[in-house]
């Protein structure tokens, strides 16, 4: 039998199951208010009481992380269908980061008891729920791993092809949201004229190309997979 090709880098590589939250949501009648933020809100910040969980409806959001001397750190980037904010049902009584809107973003803000009881009830929803997090703590890691050990070049294709959502089981998004290069150094540990710099290499390739917003074309995959 003939191997299967070995995926670098895993930008395809552990698919959360399907998961249609928002109808499990209404389903157990659980308790929560709908909140909207406008670009670069600030949902929480880091220290602030941990008191509920957050399930991303619409838009997009930023979770980073700041050192005593006031260096930001992203430490992931969520999209529709996301739950953040989670840390309140393991016992966390404060906020680790700060989450900020990098879009216009409505969510769900679930109070932590009521979550809980909802996981405690609706074991078809807490499985789901369980592998979905484990699925984006794998992300975090592979995205640690990309950190350590890839070229800036590819840590940025990979960001980009993340943040388009590609190798979802929903349609990629082909238009990112409106998002600066000191962004996107930030997100991979550069300078943002290193940024610049693959950013136009990327479009003179045709990778990417800038209509009415940032789109990413998937041949930018090829970037990540070369050795």
């Amino acid at each position: 039998m003939p191997k299967q090709p070995r995926t670098p880098n895993n930008v395809k590589a552990h698919r959360p199951p399907a998961f249609d939250a928002q109808s499990f949501l209404d389903s157990a009648g659980l308790s929560r208010k709908v909140v909207e933020f406008r670009r670069k809100e600030t949902i929480f910040s880091q220290g602030d009481p941990c008191k509920d969980v957050l399930y991303i409806q619409q838009g997009g959001v930023k979770l980073c992380v700041v050192n005593e001397t006031g260096k930001e750190a992203v430490v992931a980037m969520l999209g529709p269908g996301d739950f953040f904010g989670e840390g309140c049902l393991a016992g966390q009584s404060k906020r680790m980061g700060t989450a900020i809107a990098i879009t216009p973003t409505t969510a769900l803000a679930i109070d932590r008891n009521e979550m809980i009881r909802v996981l405690h009830a609706e074991h078809e929803f807490s499985d789901r729920f369980i592998s979905h997090m484990l699925s984006r703590n794998i992300r975090i890691e592979e995205d640690l791993v990309d950190q350590l050990f890839n070229s800036t070049e590819k840590r940025l294709a990979r960001a980009l092809l993340l943040l388009a959502r590609y190798g979802k089981q929903d349609q990629p998004q082909r238009v990112l949201p409106k998002m600066s290069q000191e962004m996107l150094a930030t997100m991979i540990g550069t300078s943002r004229s290193r940024v610049n710099l693959f950013m136009n290499k990327f479009k003179k390739l045709g990778f990417i190309k800038y209509n009415g917003g940032l789109q990413i074309n998937s041949s930018l995959l090829s970037v990540v997979l070369h050795d």
